[in-house]
């Protein structure tokens, strides 16, 4: 029964694993992809939740990487990101 639940929860732990990594953020345009279009996103005051949101509209897009491009405010953050496909 333990070997059964370190396994279930190995499989879900390698599910997330693969969800949050659907989207590479990268430093530089990609050499082998093409510009794909702008998002924005407006989190907390945490770099990381900004990070986030953006990784996830760029998902949802259907992209394959982003690039940030800017980031502003203070207790609100706003960035945009570059998308590629």
């Amino acid at each position: 029964m333990k070997n059964v639940k370190m396994t279930l929860a190995a499989l879900a732990l390698t599910a997330l694993s693969f969800n949050s990594f659907a989207v590479v953020q990268v430093d530089s345009a990609p050499s082998d992809q093409q510009k794909a279009g702008v998002i924005s996103a407006t989190a907390g005051a945490n770099l990381t939740s900004l990070e986030s949101q953006l990784a996830e509209k760029a998902e949802q897009a259907g992209a394959k990487s982003f690039r940030i491009t800017s980031t502003s405010g203070q207790n609100n953050l706003h960035g945009t990101a570059v998308i590629y496909n």
